[in-house]
């Protein structure tokens, strides 16, 4: 075996996600692990991985015929939306496990926000599975972008929700390897593990999906970044989530980067939204952020903190949309407990005084 092949496989054996693609989003500033500060991340210092496709410890028995994948309906809907203009997306505030909050959200959003991005909850651990929460959405009027995550399933049970999602009405599945149970509110939980984000987005590919991805820019390995996405994309992934860096000047230099390598992707980036200390406090829990400095400071200690977290997130968007190459923009966060529908106004808000420059 190749020596840079050994070091993959030590490195796969050594990330308490056993990822095959990493490293994942988590690393610290540091190049530290997320799951224990005091080692490195295996991956920071390999080349990058290589896309070699969906790999399996054991070949799988023969099986009962499966029909073919179901094109999804809701992927041809987003595709035919970025044809024509930019997209707002926003984080989904309802609350996990509460149907009449994710209609009142909807309702609320539905007009100004094109789609929403429903993935983990924040502190919230337990959710409906992804099939069925893209179901409701959809039936609430609006399309659903559905994060995926490697976590909690394993290959079967993650083919069986991609089968589902195409069914379902999912305009986007958004594949995460996920933050391990030791980082969130279940340690309790027994994490799975079994694939990551690259090989999760070829399967979600296969299965007739539009696939995104996220990539931290100022995650280490920095210089290395673009380069991962370009694995991404040739495994199926054609939009990239760009998580917070700091600004629209980081963004720009990152999409630059990729695109020097070939990069086919529409970008997606991240806007902060901040409306109060309770939304302030969600956005903190974010694995490795990075705000535009003096962000949370200007917008908390102003006046009327919610005016001026929705000009704030208005002005940074604006910025993000200017760059060549972004293809809409991401509301990101979430509300304080009991805001969640004042939150999704407020994301509607920010959304209309966007529509002149999408």
């Amino acid at each position: 075996m190749p020596v840079d092949e050994l070091a993959r496989v030590d490195a796969t054996a050594a990330c308490p996600k056993h990822m095959e693609y990493g490293p994942c989003g988590g690393v610290g500033f540091d190049g530290s692990c997320e799951i224990d500060a005091a080692h490195a991340c295996p991956f920071v210092q390999l080349d990058t991985v290589r896309w070699h496709g969906v790999v399996a410890e054991r070949s799988p028995r023969p099986a009962d015929p499966v029909p073919e994948p179901t094109v999804s309906a809701g992927a041809a809907r987003v595709r035919a939306l970025l044809e024509t203009r930019r997209i707002v997306v926003a984080d989904f505030p309802a609350r996990a496990l509460d149907p009449r909050s994710l209609e009142d959200c909807v309702a609320e959003m539905v007009g100004p926000v094109d789609a929403v991005l429903s993935g983990d909850a924040g502190p919230a651990r337990v959710q409906f599975a992804p099939t069925y929460r893209a179901r409701l959405i959809a039936d609430a009027g609006i399309l659903p972008f559905i994060g995926v995550n490697c976590r909690d399933r394993n290959r079967v049970a993650l083919e069986g929700e991609l089968a589902g999602l195409a069914h379902a009405g999912a305009g986007v599945v958004h594949c995460v390897t996920g933050d391990h149970t030791e980082t969130g509110s279940r340690p309790d939980a027994q994490p799975v593990f079994d694939l990551d984000s690259t090989e999760l987005a070829a399967l979600a590919r296969a299965a007739g999906h539009l696939v995104s991805v996220g990539e931290s820019p100022t995650t280490p390995p920095i210089d290395r970044r673009a380069a991962r996405l370009r694995e991404k994309e040739k495994a199926g992934a054609e939009l990239c989530f760009v998580n917070h860096c700091g600004g629209a000047e980081p963004v720009a230099r990152f999409i630059a980067a990729a695109r020097a390598l070939g990069s086919t992707s529409r970008f997606i980036p991240c806007i902060p939204v901040v409306l109060d200390e309770g939304s302030a406090q969600l956005l903190r829990t974010f694995t490795t952020l990075v705000l535009p400095p003096g962000y949370l400071e200007g917008i908390l200690c102003a006046a009327d903190p919610r005016e001026a977290g929705i000009a704030a997130a208005v002005e940074l968007s604006r910025a993000m949309l200017a760059i060549d190459g972004v293809a809409g923009v991401d509301l990101s966060g979430g509300a304080a407990p009991g805001r969640e529908t004042t939150h999704a106004r407020d994301l509607a808000e920010i959304a209309r005084r966007l529509e002149d420059v999408l």
